[in-house]
């Protein structure tokens, strides 16, 4: 399935490219190079996964999705392209920049209250009364293949540089990224190893991969990334993370600032905290992780623009 959505894929998203910084490495105490998912179509992973749901579709109809922003906008992208509806259930608090970029691919938008109303159950009201299908964010078998095709690039990549091997953090909400890249690499590089990152409080993948089972967070909101606070990880994808992953990371809100501080300065690119989690893992969380090579995969280049401020102005001189 993850070579199938590659063959559609191809000439729709980008092959981003694997980055490094001689700076990064330095904080590191090791080489880092950075997946540079920020670069793809719509800014964020998510495309592949969205792209590879909608063209695997068969006759007409509209789809329909649930997300903080990055699925949303992948999905309506996608739906654009394929002549078909999209209708997207976003939190009330849903960044205002990727609400205007997902009603910008043509997309209804549905608001919902994320601590009093469940996103499943308003989606599949909306996609039963209205004939749309539902393409979940993580827990979608299309949606995981999708995804896995970043895997299959690093494994090429990592080639191409000579790294034989090491761990590879992806960040994480409910699976979908770090489950298909773990899928992938099994089979494509098995010297590899995925491992989660998360925020604080929020490392709900984290804890279930330590307890053997799924757990979930206490709260559904209050942490500055947004795009990857997620319940409990999926049920589709928890069994393969649990098969195949290594131990998770949970990073802080300000460590997830100073990497994009970092990102920026030393590499160019623009993160999102949720999309930062991972490059923040290799650089504050040293000692946690072995072997002279670690690949962070980067993502969500649709960051507010008060929080990229407060990035730079608080950790732009540090970096």
């Amino acid at each position: 399935m993850i070579e199938a959505a590659a063959a559609r894929l191809r000439g729709h998203a980008r092959v981003t490219p694997l980055l490094s910084s001689p700076f990064l490495d330095e904080i590191a105490g090791r080489r880092v190079w950075v997946k540079a998912e920020c670069l793809q179509v719509t800014g964020s992973f998510k495309f592949r996964g969205g792209w590879s749901a909608v063209s695997a579709l068969e006759g007409e109809g509209g789809v329909l999705a649930y997300s903080s922003g990055n699925h949303a906008q992948g999905i309506a992208a996608a739906a654009q392209a394929h002549g078909r509806e999209a209708v997207i259930v976003m939190p009330a608090d849903a960044p205002a920049i990727k609400v205007a970029n997902t009603k910008a691919y043509g997309a209804q938008v549905v608001h919902y209250d994320r601590a009093t109303e469940s996103r499943e159950e308003i989606g599949a009201k909306l996609a039963e009364a209205r004939g749309l299908t539902l393409i979940r964010p993580y827990d979608e078998p299309q949606v995981i293949a999708g995804q896995g095709t970043c895997g299959l690039e690093i494994a090429r990549q990592t080639a191409e540089v000579g790294v034989d091997g090491g761990d590879v953090i992806a960040c994480c909400g409910g699976g979908g990224l770090s489950s298909g890249i773990a899928l992938a690499l099994e089979e494509a590089a098995p010297s590899f190893r995925v491992r989660t990152a998360e925020p604080e409080r929020f490392d709900d993948v984290a804890r279930s991969l330590e307890a053997g089972e799924r757990v979930e967070n206490e709260a559904l909101s209050g942490s500055i990334c947004d795009a990857i606070v997620t319940p409990t990880p999926g049920e589709l994808t928890f069994p393969i993370l649990k098969r195949l992953a290594g131990p998770g990371f949970a990073v802080s809100d300000e460590e997830a600032l100073r990497a994009m501080a970092l990102a920026f300065l030393r590499l160019k690119i623009v993160l999102e905290p949720g999309g930062a989690v991972a490059l923040a893992s290799a650089l504050f969380r040293p000692g946690e992780i072995e072997g002279d090579d670690v690949v962070v995969v980067a993502s969500g280049g649709n960051v507010d623009p008060v929080v990229f401020a407060r990035a730079i102005s608080t950790y732009g001189d540090a970096a």
